[in-house]
């Protein structure tokens, strides 16, 4: 039997709410009260109440825009609703438990109840964190891709996905087997891992999880996005007025989502560290219930930083809205093209390649002759192309570029 140590002995190892609640009541009687005053748990309510209504609809839209139009059935989008799934999960079978914890003042669903919405919470979270950064490689391996995506395959998204959740329960399982284990958290409205035992069986696995599950997933993050921004920049000299723009809008992208990342994770992994490492008592349970409900937060802001701001997905939620059919846009197509898809730089193998690069750059209604002079150097490769049957489509012009140096 899978069971949370909260008896009188263990005071010395958990935080000072477990250590007073333990005197009224075990948790598994359900009469384990919080740590917090009545004002407290009623802003802890109403902040849980806030994030579990919005979460809840923000990511059952994405769900139904996706069921709704074929348009968005792409590979990339696919791993979107992987995160709107994994966040919906918490805001169904976490949200509501701390929510009611939180309006009564105590711990609601026992002992049991307690490990599983740790492992549950951990899990779904676990999972969203990390295809966070499947997405930004994705999107990082599309880009330096020498050939087109292929919209219809969904073989490496699906695997990605697989991933995410194995690689979540790889982490989350063994709390359950007596790798460290589930319990109260903070003043007790909460449950996840235990922050607080100073075990090296507990410490052992915080580090691990800390690790593995936080900081690996932030660094794939901040490299992907940092070598697409890289690319960017290097088009710069080819049109240097797309490119800045083009530039401007990944660049807030990107600094919007390590920033939310950051906001939502960041200060729960110092508390976890904090309380595991430092003095008992450092982290109080007043603190502590602040970085918990950041990192819930996430359910609220994944969908609007990935989704809502994304313009393919914007444009069919004002169809939703209007009850009419989406307006057509460059945006409508494959989301695996990457908005830097249409400047492209590869690096060749081979000691003669190794300084070649190609950059494909559209420009939408200009003539021929306002192309940009490259220099003696390069060899430029012109190729316009008009829309069939149309005088009044705009040219599509490919500059292509070798340079061996």
């Amino acid at each position: 039997m899978i069971v949370s140590n909260v008896s009188l002995s263990g005071c010395a190892d958990f935080n000072s709410a477990l250590c007073a609640g333990a005197g009224e009541g075990h948790l598994g009687g359900g009469s384990y009260r919080t740590a917090l005053t009545p004002t407290g748990n009623l802003v802890v309510a109403v902040c849980l109440g806030f994030i579990g209504t919005f979460g809840l609809i923000n990511n059952l839209l994405v769900l139904v825009l996706f069921c709704r139009y074929k348009m968005l059935r792409s590979p990339i989008n696919l791993l979107l609703m992987n995160i709107s799934i994994s966040d919906l999960l918490v805001c169904v079978l976490g949200t509501p438990f701390s929510f009611a914890a939180s309006t009564q003042g105590r711990w609601l669903i026992g002992e049991r109840g307690c490990v599983w919405y740790g492992f549950a919470n951990s899990l779904c979270g676990i999972v969203s964190l990390i295809s966070l950064a499947v997405l930004s490689y994705e999107r990082y391996s599309t880009m330096m891709a020498p050939t087109e995506a292929d919209s219809s395959n969904y073989r490496k998204i699906s695997l990605g996905i697989i991933m995410s959740w194995a690689y979540s329960l790889i982490w989350t399982l063994p709390p359950l087997f007596g790798w460290s284990h589930y319990g109260p958290e903070g003043p007790g409205t909460t449950c996840s891992v235990d922050w607080t035992a100073k075990t090296a069986n507990n410490i052992s696995y915080i580090i691990c999880l800390f690790i593995f599950c936080l900081i690996v997933p932030f660094l794939v993050i901040v490299f992907c996005y940092g070598k697409l921004l890289s690319a960017i920049r290097q088009v710069s000299g080819i049109n240097a007025s797309m490119s800045r723009k083009r530039e401007q809008r990944v660049l807030f992208m990107v600094v919007i989502m390590v920033m939310c990342y950051l906001i939502c994770w960041l200060p729960y992994g110092i508390m976890a560290l904090l309380a595991t490492f430092g003095p008992p008592g450092l982290v109080t349970p007043e603190a502590s219930i602040i970085p918990s409900v950041l990192a819930k937060t996430s359910t609220v802001i994944n969908p609007v930083i990935y989704v809502f701001m994304n313009k393919q997905f914007y444009r069919c939620f004002q169809a939703l809205l209007q009850c009419e059919a989406p307006r057509r846009g460059s945006s409508l197509k494959s989301s695996s093209k990457v908005p830097t898809k249409a400047m492209r730089g590869i690096a060749g193998t081979g000691p003669r390649r190794t300084n070649e690069f190609l950059f494909m750059v559209a420009s939408l209604g200009q003539p021929a002759a306002t192309v940009p002079r490259l220099g003696l150097s390069c060899e430029p490769t012109i190729d316009i192309t008009k829309a069939p049957s149309s005088d009044n489509k705009p040219v599509v012009v490919s500059l292509v570029a070798h340079r061996e140096c």
